[in-house]
């Protein structure tokens, strides 16, 4: 049964894609309710209200279970705990079992490969021993990462063509957290599709989108990617399966290494609505936001069709001086998030150049 027009949806998080998630929900003629411990965040200045309480407080998650018929959230670091609380007097999707599947890489990498779809090498690392071994297995190099709550490039160090050995103290300067090293992939180029599955199982997905990141922060999504069709029926297809396995409900995004024959290596997924697929406002009658909110609410999903090429580019930091002249451009987007203060690395915005159909 679909949620009726005038019902609350409920949205941990408050950041960009809150707000963005609550603007397409409000287009569909529903409330937003938002759980966000920072006052006037993002999305609580486009939101019908805001509870401003930790993401694991039991009593504002008993309030925001009593505000709203349907939950959802906008990144993946929410506390399972608190999913699972609130799973258990209102639905919150995706589902519990996606977060704890992306929460932790050895886990994702682990679950990618059970169902059939390749991934980099990987070795758990625990101690310097373990980075020293991980790496005579791969030659040297490696891409060393926190299992749990790195994004934007956060938590990683990168080794190349390096002799093994020596390596004493690097644990420790990573905080001795839980690691993963992934072996060094050559690869041609980086794409990402964006994919949603229904309720009633329907899934639709996005074309693929060529991305550019730098210092680990998304820098453009370029649509279409310079691939084989067979290579985005390939991402397209690992997507659906990998929403089936999870019983998922709701917009993921999967990012993928092309290699040189066009075969695919899946890299990480994201249980949410994906900065890699805001072109999809620009270029798409349903953008990725009112896919989301479509299928947590129980409505048939909407054509993923793209009827425009585009490129899309992040507004980071100083990019906030390019506003003027970005506005004075004909067949360009421009998005901003609300954030008062711009820092280096903050994603401020984004903006879309969308190409015609002649």
């Amino acid at each position: 049964m679909s949620l009726a027009p005038g019902s609350t949806i409920g949205i941990i998080g408050g950041g960009q894609l809150g707000r963005m998630l609550a603007m397409a929900a409000a287009r569909l003629g529903y409330r937003i309710v938002i759980l966000e411990p920072q006052p006037d965040c993002p999305a609580a200045q486009v939101a019908n209200r805001q509870i401003v309480a930790a993401y694991g407080d039991p009593k504002a998650l008993s309030e925001l279970a009593a505000a709203s018929a349907v939950v959802t959230y906008e990144f993946e670091n929410v506390p399972v705990a608190a999913v699972r609380m609130l799973s258990a007097t209102v639905p919150v999707y995706p589902p519990a079992r996606a977060l704890e599947v992306a929460q932790d890489r050895l886990t994702e990498k682990s679950f990618l490969n059970d169902i059939g779809i390749p991934t980099a090498e990987f070795r758990p690392v625990d101690n310097d021993d373990q980075l020293t071994e991980a790496l005579r297995r791969f030659n040297g190099s490696g891409v060393l990462k926190t299992r749990r709550m790195g994004y934007d490039g956060k938590g990683q160090r990168v080794f190349r063509n390096m002799e093994t050995g020596g390596f004493a103290g690097t644990c420790e300067a990573m905080s001795n957290v839980p690691l993963i090293l992934e072996s060094l992939v050559a690869f041609e180029r980086e794409i990402s599709v964006i994919a949603a599955r229904g309720l009633d199982g329907t899934i639709a997905a996005f074309d693929p989108a060529e991305n550019v990141h730098r210092e680990g922060i998304l820098r453009s999504s370029t649509l279409p990617a310079a691939i084989r069709p067979e290579t985005a029926a390939a991402a397209k297809d690992a997507a659906a399966k990998i929403l089936s396995a999870l019983d998922y409900v709701g917009v993921i995004g999967v990012e993928f290494f092309v290699l040189a024959d066009g075969s695919l290596l899946a890299n990480e997924l994201a249980p949410r609505v994906h900065n890699s697929g805001h072109w999809t406002e620009a270029a798409c009658v349903i953008s990725q936001f009112e896919q989301h909110i479509r299928a947590v609410a129980g409505l048939p999903l909407g054509s993923p069709a793209r009827h425009s090429d585009c490129v899309m580019e992040n507004l980071i930091g100083d990019d906030m001086l390019k506003v003027p002249a970005l506005l004075a451009e004909r067949d360009l987007i421009l998005h901003l998030y609300g954030k008062a203060e711009s820092r280096p690395g903050r994603k401020m915005g984004h903006f879309t150049r969308v190409t015609r159909a002649q």
